[in-house]
């Protein structure tokens, strides 16, 4: 299997563990293969390969051919992730919430995919689609490019080989790896990134890497609203930021871990 495919099998396999969690936390009925496959618009043979692989890894468990629920790794991963900089981090971004007047999250890399880890109160609301879990490009959200601020060139490239940009994002996302690269320049040299409209129409996103003590790359912060809210104060903004990202970093103790624990980064 490629790494595309591998990519592509680990997105399934989360939105199928999310669809679960969500059902259960609020109180809805649980589902089989059938039904999750329709919920999720997939072909009910892959729904089935890749519950069966989340229940061998205790990500989810299933009674008797009945429905599925979370299973007991889900809950030991969970209570990993809520420790340290990650439990702060529900802290950090109320403040920016207060501070500026924005949407704020914490995101992590999986492959060429984002992540999002925790969202402000602001942003993740009932019923939407902004959530834990929620899977991105990362060439063209400025929390995936604050991902990559460490990669060389060549790594970029070696890393969006396998992409198909088209049709993918807003009107400023990029279309090649060599763009993404520039963009890349273009932003360690005014010392964050920011997305304009890459992702998303009228939405610009300003982030930063999250840095543990011996500088390894945690995960990303961002805040996003539009035009007016983040170009004319970008480098306040950056500078909010900053303080907050340092303070989430300082509070990691791990290492060897470029993910902070949440082992998702390759």
């Amino acid at each position: 299997m490629d790494s595309s495919s591998e990519a592509s099998s680990m997105a399934q396999g989360l939105r199928i563990v999310r669809l679960v969690a969500d059902r259960e936390k609020w109180g809805r009925r649980l589902l089989g293969v059938s039904q999750l496959a329709s919920e999720l618009d997939m072909e009910q043979s892959r729904v089935s390969r890749l519950t069966q692989e989340l229940c061998d890894l205790g990500l989810l468990e299933r009674v008797e051919r009945g429905p599925f629920r979370t299973g007991p790794r889900f809950f030991d991963l969970a209570a990993s992730l809520n420790t340290g900089w990650v439990r702060e981090s529900r802290t950090e971004l109320e403040a920016l919430v207060a501070t500026l007047s924005l949407r704020s999250r914490v995101s992590v890399r999986e492959a060429f995919r984002v992540i999002l880890l925790r969202a402000s109160s602001n942003d993740a609301l009932p019923g939407g689609f902004v959530k834990p879990g929620m899977v991105t490009p990362i060439w063209c959200t400025g929390s995936g490019r604050a991902l990559l601020w460490d990669h060389e060139q060549v790594a970029i490239q070696d890393l969006l080989k396998d992409v198909n940009f088209i049709g993918v994002g807003g009107p400023g996302a990029a279309h090649s790896a060599l763009e993404v690269c520039e963009l890349m320049d273009r932003d360690r040299a005014r010392g964050f990134t920011l997305a304009a409209e890459e992702f998303e129409h009228g939405v610009y996103e300003l982030a930063l890497p999250i840095r543990n003590r011996e500088g390894t790359i945690l995960a990303s912060l961002s805040v996003l609203g539009n035009r007016s809210e983040i170009e004319p104060r970008a480098g306040k903004i950056a500078k909010v930021l900053t303080e907050s990202a340092d303070r989430l970093g300082s509070r990691d103790h791990r290492r060897g871990d470029s993910t902070g624990g949440a082992g998702l980064a390759s």
